[in-house]
């Protein structure tokens, strides 16, 4: 049902918890199942150096938090706010369909601390 990166990345979530220094800091939630991502980032020189993550909600919505942690660090913020939900799934190695709000959540919530990180900068 679930990839083996899926389940790597909740099992052994990377980037979990708290930026006590962060530049920014954004909470989305999913209003159908209540699933909630919150994101924080250290933005230097333009580019993603730190971010963590914390998730209440299902399987996928952890694993896909963890997974955008690693996909936005080191990269440009310019570069990161093009990651898609497409990109998500594709390396998280699929969803079942059911499981799609994870990846957009991910999504909302990187776009969401990436305006944040840029209004403050």
């Amino acid at each position: 049902m679930y990839s083996s990166r899926l389940l790597s990345h909740f099992e052994n979530p990377r980037n979990v918890g708290e930026l006590p220094e962060a530049d920014a800091r954004a909470r989305v939630e999913n209003p159908v199942c209540g699933d909630v991502l919150e994101l924080a980032v250290k933005v230097s020189a333009s580019r993603v150096s730190e971010i963590r993550f914390r998730a209440k909600g299902c399987v996928p919505t952890i694993a896909c938090g963890s997974l955008i942690t690693e996909m936005a660090t080191g990269l440009t913020v310019d570069e990161a706010v093009l990651i898609r939900r497409e990109d998500v799934i594709n390396t998280i190695g699929g969803l079942p369909e059911a499981s799609g709000h994870a990846a957009q959540l991910a999504i909302d919530a990187l776009r969401a601390v990436l305006e944040q990180a840029h209004r403050n900068a």
